[in-house]
């Protein structure tokens, strides 16, 4: 099994929009034999973008598993890829990927360089602490500049990037790299030949003296990380053999301590094979990941071990929920430890009931190949079961472990959605239900007062398409209104208060007395934080836990609009209790009460999400976009150069962004692009706070 699992890689390919993500997974499973014709995504048939939609818009949307072979070093290596969106959007389908890989392939673009989205990604990385090798990408294209790449991988990223390959030529005169472990260049000779045609050569003499330079950086920068290696380094270089550096880079690359740079041109077929032997040669395997650790459902407190082994009871991770048309609801796994056999009972820890996995799929992009079980260390989809949801846990059933949830973010944009016609009005619920299963960024909620089924997101884009699969998928047509901002509320003075709840309608009647002091909360620890000062019983302990509760749940309906908290602190001052009309229920309600009335003396206020956008243009439009952005209350940070285009970097409110790109299209004559990803929550103006406030009947006395 260790033998195995030892050429075993889990991998995810990370990127930028354009970056070419896609077209070098095209690549890697041309090469690694799945795929015979490649999928180009200029015409709309990659085989990763498998939903109808990636294929139009030639962005990648959802992370589809694939499973390849590689021969490196003699050893058939297998590599199972997930392919991640690169748009802010769908940011939800990095965390997941990433919390499942044990490596990955950032994909930079030789132009662009490090985009906005490259930085949202690269630190999803870090935190999920996943080991990457770099591939500088589109080298054929004009503006190409490997070495600036590398630069602002140091300066944006904080990254420690090490060239192993440099370029020989760039743009149209892009030929081939130059190996620096090997000290050998490779040029490809026949374009026709999809890249596969290749010579080794020695190093061009005019490259003699960069090569130098370049491959005596690589050797101090690995000799760095190996004592042992430094110390022959100073005494005697040569006697340093290519598979010891090689051991080197691949224990410092796991370490997180460099990050190995390659590059090539995906497009043109060149410089994949290389990636391909990097991925084998530098990331980990399975076997190389520290053991995962989990919590023992039953105590939280109590830490439970599991190593990557068959022997060991089942640990898996549930990371993506996808609807698929023939097989049904698909559930995407990463195996940690112990063996999933197809028609097993699993334990889903979130629910505590057993689920059965009646198939198991060993998945290319959307096709399945069943399989009749899978090991530790394995990614994998199956079907059969009920109720999983993403981030949820499957373990044995007789040996429950609860692993790390994943985070996922608040939607950030809402839009009422409404069926077509009355045949669509079920269609509607049930397509919702399950894309909401899919998605945890997407949810789904009626309004009380209008009856109206509201739908949230991440973003413009993002809803744009829940809503264009639903047609597509499952056949419902549906009408949108107008895209709605999720506000918030917070307060902004420290009030005392006293409440006294108390109900009496014959028999035991209802009776509870609080004194509480409620103040902003830290917007760095969102949540309530709840502090009990209650001394000498006045308040008996069983009831402190209903006082937090009831201020906790009153948070979600705030004093100006019903728009909720992010955080909150209270003391618990005082209070009294009555023998045998008190309870925890009154307390509870006491509590709420509490909230309503001091939350409104507390000069509360209105928030709302900021994004931060960048727009690339070119020169000419420069004082077009900024005049715009200040006419939207945006805050401009930074301009800077980029690759001949001038680069706008602002914080500007969701709620004035709305149809952003078509206004851009318009003043640029579409050669401006933009991003735009959520930064934070800030006040809103009082004047249109107030606006806010009348549209929604809302409590503007208060502002």
């Amino acid at each position: 099994m260790a033998n195995k699992l030892e050429f075993n890689r889990n991998i995810g390919i990370m990127a930028h929009i354009d970056a070419g993500k896609t077209t070098t997974t095209e690549r890697i499973l041309y090469y690694t034999g799945i795929t015979h014709r490649i999928g180009e995504v200029h015409d709309g048939a990659a085989t990763m973008d498998w939903m109808e939609q990636e294929q139009e818009r030639g962005i990648t949307i959802t992370s589809a598993a694939t499973t390849c072979f590689w021969k490196y070093n003699g050893n058939e290596h297998k590599i199972n890829i997930i392919d991640t969106p690169g748009h802010v959007d769908f940011t939800v389908e990095v965390e997941r990927s990433l919390r499942v890989l044990d490596g990955a392939v950032a994909v930079y673009c030789a132009v662009g360089g490090v985009e906005p989205q490259s930085e949202t990604v690269w630190r999803q990385a870090d935190k999920y602490h996943v080991p990457r090798i770099a591939f500088v990408n589109k080298m054929d294209r004009t503006g190409a500049d490997f070495f600036s790449v590398v630069n602002q991988m140091r300066e944006k990223l904080h990254a420690n990037p090490v060239p192993i390959v440099i370029p020989i030529g760039a743009e149209e005169k892009f030929k081939g790299i130059v190996d620096l472990i090997e000290n050998k260049a490779i040029v490809w000779v026949d374009d026709e030949e999809m890249g596969t045609n290749y010579e080794y050569i020695d190093v061009p003499d005019e490259m003699a003296d960069e090569v130098e330079e370049w491959r005596t950086n690589l050797i101090e920068a690995i000799a760095e990380t190996d004592d042992s290696i430094l110390e022959r380094y100073f005494e005697d270089p040569d006697s340093i053999t290519i598979d010891e550096f090689k051991d080197t880079i691949r224990k410092a690359t796991i370490d997180q301590v460099i990050t190995p740079v390659m590059c090539g041109s995906a497009f043109k077929n060149k410089g994949v094979q290389r990636l391909l032997d990097a991925v084998a040669a530098y990331l980990p395997s399975p076997l190389d990941i520290p053991q995962v650790t989990g919590t023992d459902p039953d105590d939280s407190e109590k830490e439970i071990i599991r190593n990557t082994s068959d022997d060991e009871p089942l640990a898996a991770l549930a990371f993506k929920i996808a609807t698929d048309p023939y097989v049904g609801r698909l559930c995407f796994m990463r195996i940690y430890s112990g063996v999933l056999k197809a028609g097993d009972q699993v334990l889903n820890v979130r629910t505590g009931k057993k689920e059965r996995i009646s198939r198991l799929f060993q998945m290319h992009a959307n096709k399945q190949n069943p399989i009749d079980q899978v090991g530790a260390g394995e990614i994998v989809a199956g079907v059969g079961f009920k109720a999983i949801r993403t981030g949820d846990t499957l373990s044995a059933t007789n040996s429950p472990i609860a692993l790390e949830q994943m985070d996922f973010p608040d939607p950030v944009i809402s839009v009422a959605i409404e069926p077509k016609t009355q045949a669509d009005v079920d269609k509607l619920d049930v397509a919702l239900a399950k894309l909401a299963e899919e998605d945890p960024t997407f949810q789904v909620r009626t309004d009380h007062d209008s009856g109206q089924t509201i739908i949230s997101g991440m973003g413009e884009l993002h809803l744009e398409i829940i809503i264009d699969r639903l047609k597509r998928e499952f056949k419902v047509e549906a009408n949108q209104g107008e895209p709605q901002v999720k506000y918030k509320e917070a307060i902004t003075l420290s009030v005392d208060h006293r409440e006294v709840f108390k109900k009496q309608s014959g028999g035991r009647g209802k009776f509870a007395d609080i004194q509480v002091r409620i103040e902003p909360g830290d917007p760095e620890k969102p949540g309530l934080e709840f502090i009990d000062e209650i001394k000498g019983g006045n308040i008996p302990r069983e009831y402190i836990p209903s006082v937090e509760k009831g201020f906790k749940e009153a948070m979600n309906n705030g004093p100006l609009a019903g728009f909720s908290m992010d955080s909150l602190k209270v003391t618990l001052i005082d209070g009294s209790y009555h023998a045998v009309d008190s309870d925890q229920l009154s307390f509870e309600v006491c509590a709420k009460q509490a909230f309503k009335a001091a939350a409104s003396k507390a000069k509360p206020i209105l928030m709302e999400p900021i994004m931060a956008a960048e727009v690339v243009t070119p020169e000419e439009y420069m004082g077009d976009i900024i005049s715009d952005f200040n006419k939207r209350r945006g805050n401009v940070e930074a301009m800077d150069e980029k690759a001949g285009a001038r680069v706008v970097k602002a914080k500007v409110p969701l709620s004035e962004k709305f149809g952003y790109v078509t206004v851009l299209r318009t003043i640029s004559s579409g050669r401006a692009t933009s991003t735009m990803e959520f930064s934070h929550y800030e006040q809103v103006p009082n004047n249109i706070a107030l606006d806010v406030l009348e549209k929604v009947k809302g409590r503007t006395d208060l502002l």
